[in-house]
């Protein structure tokens, strides 16, 4: 097992990794739209998603693979009505490769943003 952590992707804000390897599958935290220096992004729905994306890109990177590679993805949404949105920017990502996905609307997320979003992928 390695533990995946990056500067170019937020610290986790509790005890656990930004993200773990093994057998050749990374497998992500749940990345919420903060920066890299640990502030949430203002802004609506579309704006958080690309952050989150911007983020797992990073980790992703760091492990070694890309969205390219991801085999599951699992979104976590606030309200459902911002399904459409999310979904919007989440193709934007991934246009050409498809990964399985679930999509849960909850009652609240860390930090009371609007967006998570964990994956697993193949490391190259």
């Amino acid at each position: 097992m390695k533990i995946i952590q990056t500067n170019q992707a937020p610290a986790a804000i509790g005890p656990y990794s930004q993200g773990i390897i093994v057998n050749n599958m990374f497998y992500s935290s749940g990345q919420i739209p903060l920066t890299a220096e640990g502030t949430v992004l203002e802004g609506d729905v579309k704006a958080q998603t690309h952050q989150v994306f911007k983020n797992l890109q990073a980790l992703l990177e760091e492990a070694g693979a890309s969205l390219n590679t991801v085999v599951k993805a699992t979104v976590f949404i606030k309200n459902m009505d911002e399904f459409a949105a999310i979904n919007e920017v989440y193709g934007e990502y991934f246009h050409t490769h498809k990964p399985a996905r679930s999509c849960v609307e909850v009652a609240r997320l860390p930090k009371d943003v609007l967006v998570e979003i964990e994956v697993i992928a193949l490391v190259n």
